[in-house]
């Protein structure tokens, strides 16, 4: 067998990369979907989700290897050198976080965090009733909603393409990527 037939697995993310991101979309779509704005459990998911990404700041810069924000960081040479890659229809294998996809990670918990501080701010005396910081909050929901389905179909469309479950991984823990096939 060809080196370029052998499946390729490496131990990627660790349990509590795992459980902020599956913890964390549960309080988002309770909180965008099924849950009324303003209730208290509203709030407290709301707080849970601010709570969640601030532990994962943390997690960036002391936790395993690929959690580590310096491990995936989206400079504009890996974006470049990543989309390159994937135009020529040779994308490249990244073990943690490719870098278009680290580029959505850092909005989507920038969002969170945006969605955290507006939250709370209408819960003080100076914003209670403020209607442009009710609207902010409103259009940085919809934002994170319209990026967290393109995540997740960017997830799904990745798969295919570098031969990886994504999804999988992030359930497990561990990347498995496929060989190519080959024409005979």
């Amino acid at each position: 067998m060809n080196p370029s037939q052998a499946t390729h697995s490496v131990q990627v993310w660790d349990p509590f990369v795992r459980v902020f991101h599956w913890s964390l979309v549960a309080c988002v779509i309770l909180n965008y979907f099924v849950v009324e704005d303003g209730e208290a459990l509203h709030q407290w998911l709301g707080y849970i989700a601010t709570a969640l990404v601030c532990a994962r700041i943390v997690w960036g810069f002391i936790g395993t290897q690929h959690a580590r924000f310096a491990d995936f960081f989206p400079t504009p040479k890996r974006l470049a050198s990543h989309l390159r890659q994937i135009v020529s229809g040779k994308p490249d294998f990244h073990p943690g976080h490719n870098p278009v996809g680290a580029l959505m990670m850092l909005a989507l918990i920038t969002l969170v965090l945006g969605l955290g501080l507006t939250g709370f701010l209408q819960s003080t005396d100076t914003f209670w009733g403020v209607e442009w910081m009710q609207e902010l909050h409103e259009v940085l929901a919809s934002t994170l909603i319209a990026l967290a389905g393109l995540h997740a179909l960017a997830a799904i469309v990745m798969s295919r393409v570098e031969r990886t479950n994504l999804v999988a991984a992030m359930i497990t823990g561990v990347k498995i990527r496929k060989p190519a096939q080959q024409n005979t």
